[in-house]
């Protein structure tokens, strides 16, 4: 099925792209981090299907900001069923909140790729925002990829959006920017691994700086980096 629609939606955008998901996937969910450029990937969902179930992961690790943004984003896309997950076992692994400094991986693992993995757990499909140009990871991104592992299948609307496409659509559409975008942030993630990215680098340099770490596990499967789906 993955193979027939990327063959079939290869000149098609990311609003055929969104139809074709929730057409062959009707309990498919988005799951969205409420970041830089999340607002693109809900907009384009919300005209299509305002009640799409939206899986919002508060890590207690978030900027104010991003979950100030994301009440915001929510009321004025009119996004019926945001549904904000938290971890029930940090005060066991990570009491002192000192994880993220120790091992980073299992920090994330705790905080975002577990609660993921249990949000979705009734569905059989996931829309991502992840676009080619953001990593090398993600440089022959599809639209549609099945997920290892857990078999689902896995959406990718943006994933041959450039930069200055979603600067477009953002102005086009008069969608409200992250606070922190405007503070030197271009992509941002938790509070104690994120820090403003200087002219010239890259947008996600600011992600766990310093270090080799530039995903934080939510595309992961089995312990491994999943670079693109089996096409089936």
């Amino acid at each position: 099925m993955v193979s027939a629609l990327n063959a079939q939606l290869t000149h098609h955008g990311a609003t055929d792209v969104l139809r074709a998901a929730f057409e062959a996937v009707p309990d498919i969910a988005l799951v969205s981090s409420f970041g830089a450029e999340s607002v693109v990937l809900l907009h384009l969902a919300a005209m299509v299907k305002p009640d799409v179930p939206v899986i919002f992961i508060d890590t207690e690790m978030l900027f104010a900001e991003t979950l100030t943004y994301q009440l915001d984003v929510a009321e004025r896309l009119r996004l019926r069923n945001v549904r904000l997950i938290r971890a029930q076992d940090i005060p066991a692994h990570d009491p002192d909140g000192t994880l993220h400094q120790r091992d980073p991986d299992a920090c994330c693992a705790l905080r975002r790729t577990r609660p993921l993995q249990s949000a979705l757990a009734g569905h059989h499909g996931w829309i991502t925002g992840r676009k080619r140009y953001q990593s090398g990871h993600r440089a022959n991104l599809e639209f549609f990829e099945v997920e290892p592992g857990s078999q689902r299948i896995k959406v990718n609307p943006l994933g041959r959006w450039a930069p200055q496409d979603v600067a477009e659509y953002m102005d086009e559409n008069r969608l409200p920017r992250h606070p922190l975008v405007a503070q030197g942030y271009p992509s941002i993630g938790c509070a104690p691994c994120t820090s403003p990215v200087a002219e010239g680098e890259d947008a996600r340099a600011g992600r766990w700086r310093d270090s080799s770490k530039d995903e934080c596990g939510i595309h992961f499967a089995n312990g491994r980096m999943v670079r693109t789906g089996e096409q089936t």
